[in-house]
């Protein structure tokens, strides 16, 4: 599938995520990856930033593996998947999105 816009890929993102513990995983593992990029800032020390990576992308594909039984939209769309994890991790937080 090819999208114009992020407006029109991020219905397909979320389609793509709907167990509970798939989304579950985003959260903590994009949680995670805000604390190790904030542990590399502060300690200026770039190598926080491979846990950073590790959290944030292992979780989530580990939920897409053993949860969601499919492909991360990642493999397709690399850009609009990293922008919608950090707009459902916002829709999470105001609760616009279910954990």
């Amino acid at each position: 599938m090819e999208f114009a816009r992020f407006t029109d890929f991020y219905p397909h993102y979320l389609a793509e995520h709907q167990t509970l513990a798939c989304r579950r995983l985003h959260f903590l593992g994009l949680l995670l990856a805000l604390g190790f990029v904030l542990r590399a800032v502060i300690s200026l020390n770039p190598l926080w930033l491979i846990p950073a990576l590790l959290s944030g992308y292992g979780l989530a594909w580990a939920g897409h593996q053993f949860f969601e039984k499919n492909r991360p939209t990642t493999f397709q769309h690399p850009i609009y998947s990293f922008m919608a994890d950090w707009v459902m991790l916002k829709d999470i937080l105001i609760g616009r999105v279910r954990i």
